[in-house]
């Protein structure tokens, strides 16, 4: 028998030196953990924010500032990878609420990336699981309870959410389970329109083990790819389930903030009447995008056929036999392309700028390992696979994406020189880092392959690449390198304008420059110029405008950040000391 002492893991080691250096207030023993290349990404744990500290000087000012309040405690693994594991996910306690998080050593045993994110408020916890209320009250009482519950409801809303998608519901179904009021409005005549009334074509372009809402997972029977009138019922029901606050047919005209009362003044637009809100915070939950981008183009006024853009497309069956010209050549664009081509369009794709191309098996290959039913029979559930997915700072992402979409481009060769061959323009992102850096630097620029690239490849969708619209004639288009196409329909598949002028157009354009861009993260690419910033700008998270949020995204971040959103605003509901750090 070996009587020697068993060595101690390599994480759990270096989570008890960091705790017992927090604990004593020993700041610099904590850096010294921390490697020369170190993030420690927070979320809300230490910062009541959305940040990334990159290098020991920026964790040294943020604890200096933080430590004492935040009394970090009972630290511990939860999971490692293996028994000698160098990384895994741990939990630990604050002041306010407990945490989870995860730790990345380096080969020297020093930190990488730590992530500590607030899982729940104590004392304020949801009513889920053992903590669920009974239901067994009966006849009168019932009806008195209904009662008191409705007279005891505010006037007014602690929270407005201004959007009843899957970002806007979701949210409202955590702040229900938090006791926090607040009310959905949306300009459609119920829950889901937004996707019902888009082309007849459209399906979810992520899976659906990525897709779930909060607290209530899509069936196990569903497609992989749900198509839009099933997410449209399912975002209906869903509201009623969670018994959500949802007033339809109800659009946001106006909105002011009352700094004296630290409250908004909100002109709704319903049933030809107007009425005003004051909610303490307004949430802007209609996507990353603002108003459909339609250019002006000489020459549109005397066009003979018809023109709208994709977010108006109503689908290909009434365009059989015609000749159709879809200018952009992203997702949109390569639906619309395909659908109109199988109603029996002559349709034509105008590419004006590169694009990135993905197939789909490449994308469910990535995702497997978090997301499906072969994750979830490895005890990895959509909420750890949030997690883990929020454990690679943005700074990392080109280190984890470059190499894949190396790869890809290697064992995909073949079918990227096929839409070479035809004119296709395809890149990689200006970082290589493929869809995940083009999603997120500024939400579009690819395509994930469903079946059109192959009609591109052989010319059953034709295609007009490297040039701009210069103007539009009678019966057709006519390009920047003086050629010309018949058309009788013309869709503008042109993306959307920046969010920044919904804020203008919603509450004032002072707003607006205050609040800056939204969306986006880094620096020097893509048109993006400005300091680096290690988090998407300005989403779930304070703006800089007291009491306004903007939340959104893909239904995985809308899911997960909902929760952090959700949080933020509960403190503030209940009077809890928040304090956001702000980096000098």
């Amino acid at each position: 028998m070996n009587m020697a002492a068993p060595q101690p893991a390599k994480l759990a080691a270096w989570l008890e030196s960091f705790s017992h250096a927090l604990d004593a207030g020993a700041i610099d023993e904590a850096l010294a953990l921390f490697g020369d290349t170190c993030f420690w990404r927070d979320q809300l744990a230490f910062t009541w924010d959305l940040q990334t500290l990159e290098g020991r000087a920026a964790i040294d000012a943020m604890l200096q500032t933080t430590l004492a309040a935040v009394r970090p405690r009972a630290w511990q693994v939860v999971e490692p990878a293996q028994a000698d594991a160098s990384e895994g996910l741990i939990a630990f306690d604050t002041a306010l609420g407990r945490c989870e998080g995860y730790v990345r050593l380096d080969g020297d045993g020093r930190c990488l990336v730590l992530l500590t994110s607030l899982r729940e408020l104590k004392g304020f916890e949801e009513p889920r699981g053992s903590r669920r209320v009974s239901g067994l009250e009966s006849g009168s009482r019932i009806a008195r309870g209904q009662a008191a519950a409705q007279a005891a409801q505010p006037e007014q809303p602690y929270v407005l959410i201004v959007g009843a998608g899957h970002s806007g519901l979701g949210l409202a179904a955590r702040l229900k389970l938090l006791g926090v009021p607040a009310v959905v409005i949306d300009r459609h005549a119920r829950p889901g329109d937004n996707w019902r009334s888009r082309y007849a074509s459209l399906h979810l372009h992520d899976t659906v083990w990525f897709d779930h809402m909060p607290h209530l997972p899509f069936p196990d029977h569903w497609p992989v790819f749900p198509s839009k009138d099933q997410i449209g019922d399912w975002l209906e029901s869903y509201a009623k389930i969670m018994a959500l606050d949802v007033v339809c047919s109800a659009a946001c005209v106006g909105a002011a903030y009352d700094e004296a009362a630290g409250a908004w003044q909100v002109r709704i637009a319903e049933s030809g009447r107007e009425r005003t809100l004051r909610p303490k915070h307004l949430v802007l939950a209609t996507g990353i995008n603002g108003a459909p981008n339609l250019p002006v183009l000489p020459g549109a006024d005397a066009f003979a056929g018809q023109q709208h853009h994709s977010a108006a497309h109503p689908g290909g069956a009434a365009f059989a036999g015609r000749k159709v010209v879809v200018i952009g050549a992203n997702n949109s664009a390569h639906d619309i392309c395909a659908d109109l081509f199988e109603h029996g369009a002559d349709v034509t794709m105008v590419q004006r700028s590169s694009t990135h191309v993905i197939r789909l098996q490449r994308v469910l290959e990535a995702l497997q390992p978090l997301y499906s039913d072969e994750a979830l029979a490895r005890g990895i559930t959509v909420e750890r696979a949030d997690l883990l997915r929020a454990a690679l700072p943005l700074r990392l992402l080109p280190a984890v994406a470059r190499p894949a979409m190396e790869q890809v481009a290697r064992e995909d060769s073949a079918f990227y020189a096929q839409l070479a061959a035809v004119g296709f323009r395809h890149d990689f992102g200006a970082d290589g880092t493929g869809i995940l850096g083009k999603a997120m630097r500024n939400g579009g620029g690819y395509y994930i392959d469903t079946g059109a690239s192959a009609l591109i490849a052989d010319g059953r969708i034709r295609l007009k690449a490297g040039v701009e619209v210069s103007r539009l004639e009678r019966n057709g288009v006519v390009f920047s390198d003086g050629s010309r196409l018949p058309a009788d329909c013309i869709v503008y598949a042109t993306g959307f304008r920046p969010f920044s002028e919904t804020i203008a157009k919603l509450i004032s354009p002072e707003v607006a420059q205050r609040v800056g861009r939204v969306w986006g993260y880094g620096a020097g690419l893509e048109g993006d110029p400005g300091p680096w910033e290690g988090e998407l700008r300005n989403m779930w998270k304070p703006t800089p405008q007291p009491g306004l949020w903007i939340h959104g995204g893909n239904f995985q971040w809308a899911r997960r950040n909902s929760l952090l959103l959700a949080l933020q605003l509960k403190a503030r509901f209940e009077g809890l000391p928040v304090s956001v750090y702000r980096p000098r």
